[in-house]
């Protein structure tokens, strides 16, 4: 019992990053799921299945964060059916391509994906006299299928859900306003990961409990961090991406580094 609090209070505080920032999927929950629960010597899963519970996770977070962003109409629906689309494309064939390389260099990909994150969080982009509603915000679709296309790949390569290198591009390629960026992010999430989890669950990899756990702190969780989003201004939100951004490139730059030495 003590392990499964553990995981509603871990998807909780996961839920409530994607929720806030349209970030916070597998970047943020695997070394949650991995790390967190030994540490406190309260149980543990094996790679595998954090895999899957963390898919289920993203997946739920996702809606429901996409969910709660809509009601404030932040949520461009023609961009996630696109989008989510054409990265759910792009993840397959990363995921095949993946195949053939070693894990330095997917770990390295992974490593430059992140600091490409940063990098555009400091390119500048205008955002005043844009729309504050989705449907009113003008962008170039197949740039935008292009660019979600793109995340998927490299996301599929890694093994990484890529929404936090989505943002990023959505602001600064696509040029939407951060407001409907964070809720068309969790949008084109939600329909890329759907393949996703419906394949860990028919084949037998979605462990009942850990991931009803997982649920149950991931649906409030995002809702909660929707609701801290609206709070914030576009400046405080850009800074708390860039935040939860450096963690996980300081994370993943670690393992690279030390792994070079062993």
């Amino acid at each position: 019992m003590t392990f499964l609090l553990t995981l509603v209070v871990l998807s909780l505080a996961g839920a409530f990053v994607a929720g806030l920032v349209g970030v916070g999927g597998a970047i943020v929950m695997i070394p949650l799921l991995l790390y967190v629960p030994p540490l406190l010597e309260v149980g543990g899963l094996d790679v595998k299945t954090v895999t899957a519970v963390t898919m289920v996770q993203v997946f739920v977070a996702s809606l429901s964060g996409m969910l709660a962003h809509r009601r404030t109409r932040a949520v461009r629906r023609d961009l996630a059916l696109l989008g989510g689309g054409a990265m759910a494309v792009g993840s397959l064939v990363g995921a095949v391509a993946s195949k053939y390389a070693d894990d330095r260099t997917l770990l390295a990909v992974f490593g430059l994906m992140t600091v490409a994150a940063l990098a555009l969080l400091f390119v500048p982009f205008e955002t005043a006299g844009q729309p504050i509603f989705a449907e009113r915000v003008e962008f170039n679709r197949p740039q935008a299928m292009i660019v979600c296309l793109g995340v998927g790949l490299v996301a599929g390569l890694v093994g990484a859900g890529g929404a936090f290198l989505l943002v990023p591009l959505l602001l600064v390629v696509v040029r939407l306003p951060i407001r409907v960026t964070i809720g068309s992010s969790l949008a084109i999430t939600a329909v890329a990961a759907t393949a996703g989890v419906f394949g860990k669950a028919v084949t037998g990899q979605v462990p009942l409990f850990p991931t009803f756990a997982v649920v149950l702190g991931a649906v409030p969780g995002a809702q909660i961090g929707a609701l801290a989003s609206r709070r914030l201004s576009g400046a405080g939100l850009r800074r708390v991406l860039f935040v939860v951004i450096l963690v996980s490139a300081v994370r993943v730059w670690w393992d690279l580094l030390t792994h070079g030495r062993s």
